[in-house]
């Protein structure tokens, strides 16, 4: 009796096209393994390291033009974010909260706090103040 067991909720398939021919066919079987491509997403730049966050919402790609591209389950890319000469390495913490860097050439270690930006359509809600003003919400999640 076969047993298939997926990971496909975590699973999240980053990679440039010069890859891609490598590992041709994308989808097949091997021994007690099957695998099939679930998402491909296009690159501006090569890939050197990726981080995606738990819940699989949001995948972390740093590439060789120094940049840290931000992609959501769909392929959109949320942002790009600038990282100096050296990183090599990228990880996210479980809350996807911090984005921790390391990089070789300066024998450092640093971390970025990550929020995401929400557009909040409030056309014809009612105001007071002005319609412009920044808001700020905090959510805490720790309550017990």
């Amino acid at each position: 009796m076969k047993i298939k067991i997926f990971f496909a909720a975590a699973l999240l398939l980053v990679v440039s096209n010069q890859v891609v021919h490598a590992l041709k066919p994308v989808d097949g079987t091997s021994q007690n393994l099957e695998w099939q491509e679930v998402r491909k997403f296009d690159l501006e730049s090569k890939p050197v390291d990726i981080a995606h966050s738990l819940d699989g919402k949001f995948a972390f790609v740093l590439t060789q033009a120094n940049t840290i591209q931000v992609y959501d389950a769909l392929g959109e890319i949320q942002g790009t974010i600038p990282v100096e000469k050296g990183v090599n390495s990228i990880a996210l913490d479980p809350r996807g909260q911090f984005l921790h860097l390391s990089n070789s050439d300066s024998s450092t270690f640093s971390t970025l706090a990550i929020d995401f930006i929400q557009k909040i359509n409030v056309a014809n809600s009612p105001t007071k103040g002005k319609m412009d003003a920044p808001v700020a919400i905090a959510v805490f999640s720790d309550f017990q």
